[in-house]
């Protein structure tokens, strides 16, 4: 095992990865956040026999959450990665095109940022029981207009099993059979050539991705939503009633996001 910043890298095997997300209390996405999976995803460069990686959390309750609303953002938004794009979109990009597989097994609190990292895993597995996955930018591809529109504008949290109904993961599995159900599925990838493996995610990408230029396109819009008043107006509410500091409000936020400014 290897750490990796806030990442714990578990080698299984030379050809299948776990990686552990633990950066208490909430797996906040934030520079450091960023850091590491740059650092992880070198590393995926540099390993010929890996085959697979499986993104865990080691808090049940929060997979990833959103990002850093006090400004630990640093320059991810601004630096570019190797890709040519910045660093967080740099991310999402190398991870999706890169020639090893990627599972997202999910537990917990999946928002914002965070579900645009899910999203760029190749597959999607979530705890039927424990899950509540929210995204206020972009998913018409994977879900359709109507249920994109309904999670963009509605921005509430999601149910595993709305969540796999839906097409947001491939599947809500019991908690207790996520784990063995994932693991099998890793193990099985991870037996097979890494040049088909490659080819067969280059032929798909080529059917289901957006362009990068439209990604880029998704995240200017964030970050010019992120300058309006009535956007900092009510960051600002969500972080005086108790966000990235209090577990409760941390997990319900997105209820109340409905009538947080009147109250």
């Amino acid at each position: 095992m290897t750490e990796s910043g806030v990442l714990r890298v578990i080698d299984e095997t030379s050809a299948y990865w776990r990686v552990v997300f633990d950066s208490p209390p909430f797996n906040i996405v934030d520079a450091t956040m960023f850091e590491s999976l740059q650092e992880v995803l070198a590393r995926m460069d540099a390993s010929p026999k890996l085959r697979v990686v499986v993104f865990e959390s080691a808090n049940p309750e929060f997979y990833l959450s959103h990002f850093d609303l006090t400004g630990k953002t640093g320059n991810i938004t601004t630096a570019v990665g190797p890709s040519g794009f910045p660093i967080l979109m740099d991310t999402f990009v190398r991870l999706t095109k890169s020639p090893v597989v990627s599972i997202a097994k999910i537990r917990g609190c999946v928002r914002g940022v965070s579900s645009e990292f899910v999203l760029a895993c190749d597959m999607r597995f979530a705890s039927r029981e424990n899950l509540r996955l929210g995204h206020p930018e972009r998913l018409p591809q994977l879900v359709g207009r109507g249920r994109a529109l309904e999670i963009v504008l509605g921005a509430n949290d999601f149910d595993g099993d709305t969540a796999a109904r839906y097409g947001y993961v491939n599947r809500a599995l019991l908690d207790a059979e996520l784990d063995g159900f994932v693991d099998v599925l890793a193990r099985r990838i991870a037996s097979f050539d890494r040049r088909a493996i490659a080819a067969a995610k280059n032929l798909i990408n080529q059917v289901s991705l957006p362009s990068a230029d439209r990604l880029l396109d998704a995240l200017n819009s964030f970050q010019t939503a992120l300058t309006w008043p009535e956007a900092r107006q009510r960051i600002q509410a969500l972080l005086k009633y108790g966000l990235q500091r209090e577990v409760d409000f941390e997990n319900r936020w997105p209820a109340v996001l409905g009538t947080l400014l009147e109250t």
